[in-house]
């Protein structure tokens, strides 16, 4: 949450050029909700987005009722992915990135707001290109 709280906090700085659309917002999940339920609200959440992004920490792979689920969504969605790396890593870390991701064509990149404001700028129109015209990964 720390890093989701950095991101908050680089969007609401007005001396930085970072902005992003925070699916988050538009209203909590309870830990009590079915699964139905939170598939449901995920799916309504990312209705219109381009791009997903998940920050990759030390607990991300474990967690299945919701980054699971917010990947498999966006992925059925064919949504380009970029994964957020909080180790510093540049690349895929396998040891933290969830299982659902690595064969996915996504950009993984390390915690730096230029860095992801850029894969946010950039990254769906590679992303589609890649998509259409080379199969393999990215990393």
């Amino acid at each position: 949450m720390w890093a989701y709280a950095f991101m908050k906090g680089w969007k609401s700085n007005e001396n930085m050029d970072f902005n992003f659309f925070d699916a988050r917002d538009i209203g909590p999940l309870t830990d009590r909700a079915s699964e139905e339920t939170v598939k449901k609200a995920l799916r309504e959440r990312l209705a219109s987005a381009k791009q997903g992004a998940v920050l990759v920490g030390k607990y991300t792979k474990n967690l299945h009722k919701s980054v699971r689920w917010e990947i498999e969504i966006a992925q059925n969605r064919e949504l380009p992915i970029i994964a957020v790396d909080l180790n510093g890593k540049r690349q895929m870390d396998s040891d933290l990135c969830p299982a659902i991701l690595p064969d996915w064509l996504a950009v993984h990149l390390e915690f730096k707001a230029k860095i992801i404001q850029q894969a946010l700028d950039y990254f769906p129109g590679e992303y589609h290109w890649l998509k259409d015209s080379v199969s393999g990964l990215r990393h």
